[in-house]
Formats: C-alpha cells, structure tokens, sequence
C-alpha cells in the first residue's frame, strides 16, 4: 500500500469509518457466531427427535466446519483479487440462504449438505472481515480490533443460545436456521452502507475506478485525496503476489507458515470440540438438556469477557506471551473441566473461564496471522491458515463422536484435548524463534 496512506492509517488517531468498519466486521463476526454454533445449540434436540447415534452427530456438527475449511482454502483468497468487500457480499448470500436450506431439511445427509454449503460462505467471509478489519484498525488498535471481532463471535453465539433456547421452546429446532438466515441475509445492507472496500486492495491491486474509489473512502475518512495513485515500488511484494500460494511455502516464510498452520490446526480442534461437544456432552454426563444449553451458553459469555480482556491487554503487552498464556490456560481448564463433569456448579464456573481463555486463543491466533504476511497475499495466507485450522475443527467432532461410541467417559474426553492446547502453545513459541516478526507493525503490542 502506499505509504504515505498506510503511514496516515497506521499512525492517526481512527476516524469515524475507521471504527464503523472495525464495527461493521464485528458485528458480521456476531452473525458467524450464531450461525457456526446453531448446529450445536440444536443438537440435543435434533438427536432426540432423528435418534441419531454418536458417529451421525458427529458428521452433522463436522459437515459445517468442512464447509468452512473448503470456504478458507479457496474462497476467501479471491479476496486477494477482486477485493474483500466483494467476497464479503457473495459469502453474505451463500450463509443466508444455507441456513434457510438447512430449515427445511428432511434427512442426516441433506442437512449434512446445507451446512457444509453454509460452511462456504462462513469460511471466506471470516478470513475477509478479519482481514478489512485489521487493515482499517490503527497501529495501537489492530490486535485488539482482531480480538474484538473475535468478541463479537462469543456474544453472537451467547445471543444465539438464548434465542435458540426460546425459538426451540415454541417451533421447534428448524426456526433456529430460519431465523439466522434472515438475520444473516438483513446485513447486506449494512455491509454496502457502511464497509468500504480494502484501500490496500486498491492501491495494490489497482481495479477499474480505483483512484475515485479510494479518494471517496478517503473523504469519509477526513483524510486528505490523493491526485495518482502511487507506483508500487516493492518488487519483492509484487512477485509474491503472482503465486500467493506458492510464496507461504518458500523462504522467508516457510517456517512461519507451517507454525501458524499447526498452531491454527490445535487451536481451533479444541475450540470447536468444546462449543460443539459440551451441550450434549454435558447431558451424557447426567445434567438436563435445559443445563447442556446452559453450559454451552456459558461458555459463551466467558468468550465475550475473554476477548474482551484480551482485546485491552493486547493494546498494551504483547501479543504472542499473552497468546501462549492463554493455551497453557487452556490446557489446565480442560483437564479440570474434565474431572468436574459430575458437578453442576463447578463445572458450570470453569465453563466460564475454559470459554474466556478458548475464544482469546483464537482471536489472539487471527491477529498474529496478520502480522505475518504482506498486503498482496495477507487474506491468502490467513485464508490458508484458517483452512489448516478448520481441518482441526472438522476432525475434532468426527473424532469425539466415533470415541463416544467406542466407550470413551465424557472426562476421557476432555482429558484428551490438553495435548493439542499444549502442542499450540509450543508451535506459537516455535514461530517465534524461527523467524523473527520483522512485519509485526506495532512493536508495544506484538512482540
């Protein structure tokens, strides 16, 4: 990007559509929340009414993240060449009408299939926002505008239980997809009102009109137009942007890529394990389904404080110790969330804390990947890392389900994902001393 306009950005207290478009992106984040989480919230009711074994649970709650690892992997670097926004918009589409698909549903398979559709549209939207977003935030407000994107999701899917609690009590499951569809669908207004196209797209990518895009978006920003657009002078960077792919494997970020990978693939397996698995598990374990949903919600509501905390203290320590601190963290409330299962309120109060350290992991895992790739390839690389990460999340549920089978104890369980949160915090620490984050743009937050 140009470097006077970066520089401005970087460096300037945020305008006002500055923090509108960082809202607008949590907000979308809010959406993808409700509607990543909505197969969980329904699943002790949909297993009750379809008799569905461990291993059929299983696929439904995985046929989603499926779809959101496929959606990373190559949806979402288009971005990369017709823009963000844009991306945002189709992907917008795609959840709206997969959840509305997924209400009508009469089969394992056919809702199999509609959420792995929706999965698309929730994978190349979540890595797009997480991108525009970032671009848009400050130098002392990017890490925290990740984190709280991230916020957005864990009050997304809080919102989202208490709606699907009430919307189960009265329709039945299928209002739950209704209803986020329609929700879903109701922000594409908002996103052409309010979210402006990447100007590091523009200026890099340089599509038609982009001089008069870029001078509109500025005007709103209060910030001086510019006459030309400015010669991209970094060759390196151009190269890089012929073979996106091809360049997150070569030197110098080869090695910076397979750690965030497998940092990724651990993280967001246990994430998803947990949000997906708890409700019912917490049934298996002998508690009501009105507390299986209660727990899930919970859960949830330590997301939104996690993030939150995480998000202010990233703007002012830095982001890779807070980050690691936070999966040792998760290490330990997994193993105690495990041998407290048979205790309603002790399980309910670590399920606060396991959802605040979990939701902090990941967004402290979306800001970092920010840091670590240039702007031609940046949704490319965080796209890829996602997918890496969403590979995690769909063998997780798969797994957890063929173990219920098999005889695993619902603590075995839990027990089990202390190895991945621990294999985290080692890729993150590995990334760190194998390649140096020269690209990190604000030193005080991101070590």
């Amino acid at each position: 990007m140009s470097t006077d306009i970066r520089k401005t950005i970087d460096e300037s207290p945020m305008s006002t559509l500055q923090t509108v478009a960082v809202i607008a992106c949590i907000v979308l984040n809010m959406l993808d929340g409700f509607d990543v989480l909505a197969m969980a919230f329904t699943a002790p009711h949909l297993a009750a009414g379809w008799r569905l074994n461990g291993k059929e649970l299983g696929l439904l709650l995985s046929a989603g993240l499926v779809g959101i690892g496929v959606g990373s992997v190559l949806i979402a670097p288009i971005g990369d060449r017709i823009g963000r926004r844009k991306v945002i918009l189709c992907c917008l589409c795609i959840i709206g009408s997969g959840m509305l698909v997924s209400s009508v549903t009469q089969s394992v398979l056919e809702l199999a299939a509609a959420r792995a559709y929706t999965g698309l549209g929730i994978g190349g939207m979540v890595a797009s926002i997480t991108v525009i977003g970032g671009e848009y935030a400050s130098n002392r407000w990017r890490s925290a505008s990740i984190s709280f994107q991230s916020t957005g999701y864990a009050v997304g899917a809080t919102a989202g239980g208490v709606i699907a609690a009430y919307l189960m009590s009265i329709w039945g499951w299928r209002s739950v997809f209704a209803f986020g569809g329609v929700a879903t669908l109701l922000a594409i207004p908002m996103v052409l009102a309010v979210l402006p196209e990447s100007l590091d797209y523009l200026l890099t990518k340089r599509p038609a009109h982009a001089l008069r895009t870029i001078n509109r978006t500025l005007v709103r920003m209060k910030r001086p137009p510019i006459d030309t657009l400015p010669e991209v002078a970094d060759t390196t960077e151009a190269a890089e942007q012929s073979d996106a792919c091809a360049a997150l494997l070569k030197a110098p970020l080869l090695h910076r890529t397979l750690a965030l990978w497998a940092a990724f693939f651990c993280v967001l397996g246990s994430f998803y394990f947990v949000a997906s698995w708890t409700p019912k598990l917490l049934v298996q374990a002998g508690m009501s389904a009105d507390q299986g949903v209660t727990g899930g919600v919970l859960l949830n509501l330590g997301g939104i404080a996690g993030s939150v905390l995480f998000s202010l203290l990233s703007a002012r320590f830095g982001l890779r110790p807070l980050l690691i601190a936070s999966l040792v963290a998760g290490g330990v409330l997994m193993f105690a969330f495990g041998t407290h299962t048979a205790s309603l309120s002790v399980v309910m109060a670590i399920s606060i804390l396991l959802g605040a350290v979990l939701t902090s992991s990941v967004a402290g895992m979306y800001a970092l990947s920010l840091t670590i790739y240039p702007t031609g390839i940046r949704t490319t690389g965080v796209g890829l890392a996602a997918g890496a990460g969403r590979i995690g999340a769909v063998l997780s549920p798969l797994a957890v389900g063929a173990m219920l089978d098999g005889g695993w104890s619902v603590p075995d369980l839990y027990f089990a994902f202390v190895l991945p949160m621990a294999g985290a915090a080692i890729a993150v620490a590995i990334a760190r001393v194998s390649v140096p984050d020269s690209r990190d743009r604000r030193e005080p937050a991101v070590s």
